[in-house]
């Protein structure tokens, strides 16, 4: 039932945007954070859990530490898309999707075909010098001769362009979701418990007719949704679209 009633709004749909976190990379091998085998609980030599490495104080105060568990925890070259991420560049083919607003910060939304998306937390796949701001690609972070990249220009060091602990989300990136989202009709909600701020304020500018949550646990949002589904997102956007 659960699966034709969505099937119904999707095709009904006129403005839908799709706000995804951890779970939706999750089906591609990504580890996600909270979970029992998730990135939090990944034993370190550096005698930090990971909260502290992903901050920003220790990326400056401990940059070596930083870019030793960043470069072996963080960037998944090998990763592919999944059914999620193929469905959801579909749906935005077929002008459908409007926008996705995503906390992951793998880019498998773009590898997928996918051209509106709002990376809140920022992408691996852009680096940047600190002194000169020279761009470098995540191939050249983990390839990079010296533990800590460094800029093959000026010589400074290479910042990820990721949202740490203690950095604020991208004010532009931010307007532009919340703006997507408070004109959109259909808003899917998948792959986050929705426990992480400011991100998951994003759900109080909805205004539209249908909020949807896929998420294989309870979120704080079930009982504001017209449907929730506790199945796996690919799983789920795969079966019901279809092309």
């Amino acid at each position: 039932m659960s699966y034709e009633l969505l099937k119904t709004i999707i095709k009904t749909t006129a403005n839908m945007v799709f706000f995804g976190g951890a779970g939706v990379s999750t089906e591609s091998g990504i580890p996600d954070f909270r979970s029992t085998d998730g990135l939090y609980t990944i034993k370190t030599d550096l005698k930090f859990p990971p909260e502290v490495i992903l901050s920003h104080s220790f990326f400056i105060n401990n940059t070596e530490d930083f870019f030793q568990f960043y470069k072996s925890n963080m960037i998944f070259p090998d990763v592919v898309p999944n059914d999620a991420h193929n469905t959801l560049a579909k749906l935005e083919e077929k002008n459908k999707l409007k926008a996705i607003i995503t906390q992951n910060i793998d880019g498998l939304h773009q590898m997928a075909g996918s051209k509106s998306v709002y990376e809140l937390h920022g992408s691996v796949h852009r680096n940047y010098c600190m002194k000169c701001n020279k761009f470098f690609d995540s191939n050249y972070i983990l390839n990079s001769k010296n533990i800590i990249p460094k800029c093959d220009s000026c010589g400074n060091i290479i910042k990820p362009d990721v949202v740490l602990y203690e950095e604020a989300l991208d004010m532009d990136i931010l307007e532009r979701s919340i703006k997507a989202i408070s004109i959109a009709d259909t808003l899917i909600v998948g792959g986050t418990s929705l426990v992480v701020y400011p991100a998951a304020n994003l759900i109080k500018y909805f205004r539209g007719n249908n909020l949807i949550l896929i998420n294989k646990s309870s979120t704080p949002y079930d009982k504001q949704a017209n449907l929730v589904i506790n199945e796996s997102i690919g799983k789920v956007l795969s079966t019901v679209c279809e092309f």
